[in-house]
């Protein structure tokens, strides 16, 4: 990326950084050499194995218990589909190229649905 401020380059910035608060890694993490980044780390993973890269401080105490088979399906169902679309467009956002990436409008709608999903959810389990 250049030093020039654009809306593909911002919207890169916030799919890193959903990608670092969702993993709890940094871009610069030394686990992200040869060729290896942040990006890359997250879609190897996605959507099958997003258990072994989730930050565990995202989960609550009883999720962590429930977590430790190491089997996503555990969790709340709303709590893993956010989780699954959080990563996607943290992934999307992120994209090498600009053309791929999502635009602001997009992530605002997606953001939204997912708020509205994760609140109805944890309604219901209540």
């Amino acid at each position: 990326m250049g030093s020039e401020v654009s809306a593909c380059g911002d919207m890169y910035s916030f799919g890193i950084l959903m990608l670092e608060m969702l993993t709890g890694r940094r871009p610069t993490d030394h686990a992200f050499e040869d060729g290896q980044n942040l990006h890359n780390f997250v879609a190897i993973s996605f959507p099958a194995n997003l258990k072994k890269i989730l930050d565990p401080h995202l989960l609550s105490r009883d999720a962590e218990v429930e977590m430790e088979d190491g089997n996503l399906e555990n969790l709340i169902p709303a709590a893993k589909e956010c989780l699954v679309s959080l990563f996607r467009i943290g992934l999307m956002c992120s994209m090498e190229s600009p053309k791929e990436r999502l635009n602001i409008e997009d992530v605002c709608i997606e953001l939204s649905i997912i708020r509205k999903a994760f609140l109805a959810g944890a309604q219901t389990c209540n």
